[in-house]
């Protein structure tokens, strides 16, 4: 063989070596280039927070250490539209948010303004987050540069006022109420006989105790985290709009990861997910009873009552004022078809 030939082997056989040590690379599990941090923006309350935390330390335990998780809860890095635009643009990769803020940016989610078209915990679950639909709206965040994970619970929306307990349409009459700039919500309120308050959510108890405004709507636990309940006396579980929380995470960062590394994140927010919304179950009932301990008129609606509430609203548009709203408007009619298919099922069992 000629030296010229000799080096040319000599070449290949480094060159082989090389590409089997790259590829030996590529293939291993999580080499150190491909540690992975995260940084996850979490709303207020122990639900969410406790939750988030459960998958930081899922991530450390499926990666084996490799993906590891910075939480910065109660908005420390900006509300919930600034940290999905923060998600957006890449300088959050995961955020948390209610639906209701974001309905501007992603028409769809107008779905869940609609006062009264989920009626339990139990139809939200397997039909709003896992039902055809819900699955469509989850995932349809691709093109506004998110990758949709598994819905958490911010939860049924209930009232709190100064006034009076409110068991009746007739009794919210007049009754000045602060809303999010949402114009399906103050739709809701007005022909339910209140005035609507639109409002940022930071002035509202300041509002509350000047008595600026008469009440406002939130989930319980967002009642109790923000102490709500000390200038409004009057507690209804009208459980009105349910209200999800959105967990989006950066599109280009979701892309840039490895398949395994795709499949942990994944199966740790759901994971997360079921966690939280087991949380968030157990504290309303703790919520509901420190409420009535503290001196709280706490008036629970019955069905019979709840469907005057619905009618009203019905009649007066508010689900078509939503449904037109949304970019696929066709969804609010097969939403409503599969859970009227899961009611029916839930009669005949």
């Amino acid at each position: 063989m000629s030296s010229m030939k000799k080096l040319v082997a000599a070449l290949l056989v480094v060159i082989f070596a090389v590409g089997g040590i790259v590829i030996m690379k590529m293939n291993t599990k999580f080499s150190e280039q491909e540690n992975v941090k995260l940084i996850f923006a979490v709303v207020p309350g122990k639900a969410a927070v406790d939750a988030a935390y459960k998958f930081k330390d899922l991530c450390a335990e499926y990666s084996g250490g490799k993906i590891q998780v910075d939480v910065f809860s109660d908005n420390i890095l900006g509300d919930d539209k600034t940290v999905v635009e923060g998600a957006q643009v890449g300088d959050i990769d995961i955020a948390m948010s209610s639906t209701s803020p974001l309905a501007n940016m992603y028409a769809d989610y107008y779905i869940y303004d609609a006062p009264y078209l989920f009626l339990s915990p139990q139809e939200v679950y397997a039909v709003a987050f896992n039902g055809e639909v819900g699955k469509k709206i989850r995932d349809g965040v691709e093109k506004i540069g998110l990758k949709g994970m598994p819905f958490w619970e911010n939860g049924f929306r209930n009232l709190t006022n100064s006034r009076q307990a409110v068991a009746s349409p007739a009794d919210l009459s007049g009754m000045k109420i602060r809303t999010m700039e949402n114009r399906v919500h103050m739709a809701a309120w007005r022909a339910l006989g209140a005035n609507p308050t639109p409002m940022a959510f930071t002035e509202v108890f300041t509002a509350l105790q000047q008595k600026t405004i008469d009440g406002q709507e939130n989930p319980l636990g967002q009642i109790d985290a923000s102490r709500l309940y000390e200038p409004n006396k009057f507690i209804t579980i009208s459980q009105h709009v349910y209200t999800p929380y959105c967990v989006l995470m950066n599109l280009e960062k979701w892309n840039s990861l490895t398949q395994e590394q795709r499949d942990i994140i994944y199966r740790a927010m759901t994971e997360a997910a079921e966690y939280q919304i087991q949380l968030s179950q157990g504290n309303e009932g703790k919520i509901i009873k420190m409420l009535e301990e503290n001196g709280n008129v706490v008036t629970l609606i019955s069905p019979e009552e709840k469907k005057a509430f619905q009618d009203l609203i019905v009649n007066a548009g508010v689900h078509e004022m939503a449904q037109q709203k949304m970019e696929h408007p066709e969804y609010f009619d097969q939403m409503r078809k599969e859970l009227e298919e899961y009611r029916q099922r839930g009669a005949k069992s």
